[in-house]
């Protein structure tokens, strides 16, 4: 495993803690322990970084005369309803605060610290706030941002981190100019490391998405962040094509110099540059498809989600009529109460091209494919299926009587469950169990007694004369049954009122 380059690790080590030390006033505002007058503790690093703040909002407005007076007034205003203190203290807690971020004695703040790149004790001076004029007449001293003050503010913002693959291009490009091959390496791996941070981002960003949308006004807030999203990696797209054309001219022209022979190191790391760019941009682009993925279906789904919703939750009774009979409503405002409700115009119209469509040839002869039940026919009384299909209906409605008695006819699914403990599985397997049911479904209530010489003479004259005086009502029930693969039925419940007869 290669070790890391210890100097290439250390380089830049001071500027990185000069970063560091410009959190040091507010690390030390913390160590005070101020409390107010009912022992509750004062935040004073919260109080500092709303100091900056204050005199940064100053200096956008260029205001400058901005004192001591001005920040205690400032304090008050922001803290009155959270802490108890009298008005003398504010002005003691802004001479605290700025005395903080600018020491009394005038000079600089300094940050002591041991320098790794250079094996040395070093410091480092800054400056977070510098006067800004005098008031002789009211002895009043006039403070103002500096230039740490500034870079202070900046770092606690968010800014850096939505812009910081931009800003690593930016660093990539300068360095590939002057040639600094080893640094552009390890800054493409930072840019590396910015990828997958963006990559989780999208993936919480998407299970926000799906969790928080509970409003059309939430859904365009999100619509528009991933607009912005899509267009900041648009541009950070096109900034990688130019980084890989400008790398690609770059070994074209170390490789016509004859470099990968001379300086073999050098050429080594371009052609590793090209290759790690290449992995980082490949990378880069999965995220605008994740960003329009995110656009196109997971947005959308999740309108739709609230749409349906809202229309679970609508009342038409209080939403629509109420409105309309209570108010009431003029016939203008009617209209565009209604619209939404009324149907979209539709025409009926006929393509010339469906006579080039499939047509339904059927042959003229005397047998034909039914495609519905089995119609009796006088003629067809003696037909062996038939008689066969009349005895299957007598068996399988004593199974049901039997059944019945068992207590295990309720349904249709109880009775499917009863073939299966008697070993007759066989029998819901077959289209006519199922026919059978539709039928009776179609014929229900079946009145106590009541089978005619019409009906006697049908499929089911014998299975319905086993019923007696009883009668068998059928309802339709909720779900589907499916036992089989090929055929599928709608739950009924099944009730045989009247006296229960032993079954012969």
């Amino acid at each position: 495993m290669e070790s890391p380059d210890i100097n290439e690790l250390t380089s830049g080590y001071r500027e990185r803690m000069r970063r560091l030390a410009l959190f040091d006033p507010l690390y030390d505002l913390t160590r005070k322990r101020d409390q107010d007058l009912d022992g509750t503790s004062i935040d004073m690093k919260g109080l500092g970084l709303l100091t900056l703040l204050f005199f940064f909002e100053k200096k956008l407005m260029r205001q400058s005369k901005t004192g001591v007076g001005q920040l205690a007034e400032f304090l008050k205003n922001i803290s009155e309803k959270r802490y108890l203190l009298p008005e003398e203290k504010y002005e003691e807690l802004a001479r605290t605060i700025i005395q903080t971020f600018r020491p009394t004695h005038g000079k600089k703040r300094s940050y002591l610290y041991y320098d790794w790149e250079t094996k040395e004790e070093q410091s480092i001076e800054y400056s977070i706030l510098k006067a800004n004029g005098f008031d002789v007449k009211s002895n009043t001293q006039y403070y103002t941002l500096d230039e740490d003050g500034l870079e202070l503010l900046f770092a606690t913002k968010e800014f850096y981190s939505e812009f910081q693959l931009s800003i690593n291009q930016l660093i990539l490009r300068k360095q590939l100019d002057k040639g600094e091959f080893k640094g552009a390496l390890r800054q493409i791996n930072e840019m590396r490391i910015d990828v997958e941070t963006l990559q989780e981002r999208m993936v919480r960003l998407k299970h926000e998405i799906q969790r928080s949308i509970v409003s059309e006004e939430t859904f365009e807030r999100y619509k528009q962040l991933l607009g912005d999203i899509y267009e900041r990696l648009e541009r950070e797209d096109e900034e990688f094509k130019e980084l890989r054309q400008f790398v690609k001219e770059t070994r074209d022209r170390l490789y016509s110099q004859d470099v990968h022979q001379k300086e073999k190191k050098t050429y080594g790391y371009v052609l590793k540059i090209n290759q790690e760019l290449e992995a980082v941009h490949y990378d880069h682009s999965r995220l605008l498809d994740e960003t329009v993925t995110l656009k196109n279906t997971t947005l959308i789904t999740a309108q739709e989600s609230l749409y349906y919703t809202g229309i679970q939750s609508f009342n038409f009774d209080q939403d629509l009529v109420s409105r309309i009979v209570s108010g009431p409503l003029p016939l203008e405002a009617l209209k565009g109460v209604l619209h939404p409700f009324l149907k979209v115009e539709e025409n009926e119209q006929w393509s010339p091209l469906a006579i080039l469509a499939e047509q339904n040839i059927t042959e003229e002869r005397d047998e034909k494919v039914e495609q519905g039940f089995t119609e009796v026919n006088e003629e067809q009384a003696e037909d062996q299926y038939r008689k066969w299909l009349s005895q299957k209906y007598k068996e399988l409605m004593k199974l049901f009587l039997e059944a019945y008695k068992a207590e295990k006819g309720g349904a249709l699914s109880a009775f499917i469950d009863f073939l299966d403990e008697k070993d007759q599985s066989s029998i819901y397997a077959q289209r006519y169990f199922y026919d059978f049911w539709l039928i009776l479904h179609q014929r229900s209530p079946i009145i106590r007694g009541r089978v005619d010489e019409q009906e006697g003479k049908t499929l089911l004259g014998d299975a319905l004369v086993l019923t007696g005086d009883r009668t068998l009502t059928i309802k339709e029930g909720k779900g589907i049954i499916q036992k089989v693969q090929r055929y599928s039925i709608q739950e009924m419940i099944l009730e045989l009122e009247g006296e229960v007869d032993e079954l012969s």
